[in-house]
């Protein structure tokens, strides 16, 4: 029977355990708590939800829903005990956080196929040994001593360390009457330029400054300060500095002529696509430090942004991830030399490989688990549709192409687009989730044939497949 060595019991490691164990491997479940505890954790528990209990939309037709959808389909066993303790929250999935993790640490401790070892993991070496596989789900907070070992095997440019990243838009939500297209010393001609550009006039300006002066930033705790500003300053930091200080750096002008009136616009924002379908855009040199209920409030004065539906929100944190693009295969599994040399194969899952969001964690679980079942039994895992939530997220998060990467959650702006282009918001978000739902339904079957996880939801209880 082969063993596989998991280090982190959160969303992700718990989902990976419990999958794989009842799959019929013997797992080794590493925990540092309550031994080594993080700033942030405040329990001994498994799949201990530290920020807040809420796991996003459950309406079919968001990209949330969709990612729920999937893993009531494959059967995910965390997103079940979350069902289990659910709390009123409208249209959101909330629960009671110490009665969920309460659960999926009863349910780790009482397998018969999972030792459960709460123990620093500070070397891949201390657990390798009589392992035949070895999954890193350590999250944001990974340990230093992991972390250096994450530098080992990757390279120092291939880890961070904080997480400071611009908000993104749809594209659908911008109003083009009032952006341009252009870059720098373009002519402005149609169809030129890799950027979308706000121009500002001298009253848009001073408002909007004075605005996000005066707004409200998230609170920081003193793990998050130590270095973050000095890597990269938030929009709002550079403000206080000084009324202009904006104008010189991410609002600068210079080299751009709005068509509309012919001359350098006072300010002017560049947004930056996000895809190669411009499906959604980036608010270039825009890190914030906001809430998120500020950052819609105040970004929304930016010309052309008055409407702007946020994919992602800006974030300045603490969050150790990798370069996913550079150094994980659809299989999540790393790639580098020295990785090679461990012996054996180390997958990454969850936060660690740079994905945001706790059904993301969950679902990146999820998928390793499969993975890491179909590599050691010598199968082929089916491809995972891109018309799906994580399918779409798995292939921003591993696409060697993809520039200066920050993690995602799961968003219609990385799915890909209709040939046809459908106006109306809730008809395409509804398409989508019923081209994500044949999809889903065709890779599960897919799946169930290739790899026989034994979880599967009532729905698919009639035969219709499932991991």
């Amino acid at each position: 029977m082969k063993t596989i060595a998991i280090i982190g019991a959160g969303l992700a490691g718990s989902e990976a355990a419990l999958q794989l164990a009842e799959r019929g491997f013997l797992v080794r479940l590493y925990e540092m708590r309550p031994e080594v505890n993080t700033p942030v954790h405040k329990t001994p528990f498994a799949a201990e939800l530290v920020c807040s209990n809420s796991l996003k939309s459950t309406k079919p037709d968001s990209a949330a829903g969709m990612l729920k959808s999937e893993l009531q389909v494959l059967g995910s066993q965390v997103y079940a005990a979350a069902l289990h303790h659910a709390v009123a929250a409208g249209g959101a999935l909330a629960v009671d956080r110490d009665a969920f993790a309460e659960e999926v640490t009863q349910a780790l401790e009482a397998h018969p196929r999972i030792e459960f070892i709460h123990h620093e993991v500070r070397s891949f070496s201390q657990v390798a040994e009589g392992t035949d596989a070895l999954v890193l789900a350590t999250g944001a907070l990974t340990s230093d001593a992991l972390a250096e070992e994450l530098v080992r095997l990757t390279g120092s440019e291939h880890l961070a360390f904080f997480d400071a990243a611009a908000p993104i838009v749809m594209a659908d939500s911008l109003d083009m009457n009032k952006l341009f297209r252009q870059s720098r010393y373009e002519d402005g001609a149609e169809g030129a330029g890799d950027y979308l550009n706000a121009p500002f006039t001298k009253e848009e300006y001073d408002a909007f400054i004075e605005e996000l002066v005066a707004a409200k930033r998230v609170m920081q705790r003193s793990f998050e300060t130590r270095e973050l500003f000095q890597a990269c300053q938030p929009i709002e930091e550079i403000a206080r500095k000084g009324h202009d200080a904006p104008r010189f750096g991410a609002l600068k002008p210079v080299g751009l002529t709005d068509p509309r009136t012919g001359k350098r616009p006072w300010a002017a924002l560049q947004l930056r696509a996000e895809n190669a379908e411009g499906t959604a855009f980036n608010l270039v040199g825009f890190q914030t430090n906001l809430t998120f209920g500020e950052q819609q409030r105040v970004f929304r004065m930016i010309p052309g942004l008055e409407e702007a539906e946020f994919a992602r929100y800006g974030v300045m944190h603490r969050n150790t991830f990798v370069n996913a693009p550079q150094l994980l295969d659809n299989h999540l599994q790393l790639q580098t030399p020295k990785a090679k040399n461990l012996g054996v194969p180390l997958y990454l899952a969850g936060q660690i490989a740079g994905t945001e969001g706790y059904c993301e964690a969950i679902r990146s679980g999820l998928h390793v688990a499969c993975a890491v079942a179909a590599d050691l039994e010598g199968k082929v895992l089916p491809e995972l549709p891109l018309e799906t939530a994580f399918g779409a997220l798995l292939a921003y998060a591993t696409n060697p192409e993809t520039k200066d990467y920050q993690p995602m959650h799961v968003n219609f702006g990385i799915l890909p687009p209709f040939e046809k282009r459908i106006r109306n918001k809730r008809e395409r978000y509804a398409a989508y989730a019923e081209r994500g739902s044949s999809a889903l339904r065709e890779y599960a079957r897919a799946l169930q044939e290739s790899v026989e996880l034994p979880f599967v939801s009532p729905e698919l209880s009639s035969g219709e497949g499932g991991c």
